[in-house]
């Protein structure tokens, strides 16, 4: 019951607001949840020290105020998600080079689109389904909190995504085989502890990188595409599609997963303010007897 006044109550009123003040609540947020609050202040900290050593005390101390700003728009420009038009929605996600997916489709390839949390993925996973030619579907694991699990589910797909709880994969695989998909991979996140990893150098930390995007481009002979999202100012981003390979069963084991995550670190070494740097990505050390690739 708490959860469905919430939503109705303060989440989706919020949603309607127009966006200049959305932005105003944005900055009261920052306030709050850093200044205030210090939301996750020591796993930034920590993240953003191990990544650029050679940064001093101040240059990180202003790149973690402008994550934080950033995340606040962020937690806005989600809530707005819930009730924004495709047309709004694609003015402020627009495409630099569609093309580059779309060719795919002509030829009868599936496609793999891999990125990371980085700009708007909330924003991407609304305009995809209607910019791509492709049937799009994106693998989550569903939240603990039912109802509002669906209403985000909801809202991300109402557009033309199709939302696959990662158990489900295997019932939909007869579906993928008939048709063209693009399958969509945040490939940043932390593998579980059951999951085997590809161990590389990431950001100078030892990483492990989920293998799910390599294991899904050979089992499906799917064309390997990473997609950026850059921000171009307060609440527009571009999308750009860089194909990493049109043959994924003719690399060896690793270059896949190699590729994308050093594809993404470049992406964050320019711009690094737009990467989730709360997330405990590094909270899994490598196993004695696993290669660092």
């Amino acid at each position: 019951m708490g959860s469905k006044i919430l939503f109705y109550l303060v989440i989706l009123p919020i949603s309607k607001l127009p966006f200049w003040m959305l932005y105003l609540l944005s900055d009261f947020l920052y306030l709050v949840l850093y200044k205030i609050i210090g939301y996750r202040t020591k796993v930034v900290r920590q993240n953003l020290n191990n990544s650029f050593p050679d940064k001093s005390e101040k240059e990180i101390v202003a790149l973690e105020a402008k994550f934080y700003s950033h995340l606040c728009d962020l937690v806005v420009e989600s809530l707005k998600a819930f009730s924004i038009s495709l047309d709004d929605a694609k003015i402020r996600m627009k495409n630099r080079n569609i093309e580059v997916v779309n060719q795919y489709y002509k030829q009868g390839r599936q496609v793999v689109l891999v990125g990371g949390h980085y700009g708007n993925w909330e924003l991407f996973a609304i305009t995809i389904g209607a910019t791509t030619e492709h049937k799009t579907l994106a693998l989550y694991t569903p939240l603990n909190n039912q109802f509002i699990n669906e209403k985000i589910t909801k809202s991300r797909s109402k557009y033309g995504l199709e939302m696959l709880p990662i158990k489900k994969i295997k019932d939909k695989l007869n579906d993928i085989n008939s048709d063209l998909y693009s399958i969509i991979f945040g490939a940043d996140q932390s593998p579980r502890k059951s999951q085997r990893a590809y161990w590389v150098n990431f950001l100078n930390q030892e990483t492990g990188v989920q293998f799910g995007t390599e294991k899904f481009a050979k089992e499906f002979d799917a064309v390997v595409i990473f997609t950026n999202i850059y921000k171009m100012k307060r609440g527009y981003y571009e999308l750009q599609y860089d194909v990493i390979t049109e043959q994924p069963n003719e690399e060896e084991l690793g270059y896949i997963s190699k590729t994308h995550t050093q594809m993404l670190e470049k992406v964050i070494q320019q711009k690094p303010e737009y990467w989730l740097w709360s997330h405990r990505r590094w909270k899994h050390k490598r196993p004695e007897g696993e290669v660092l690739n």
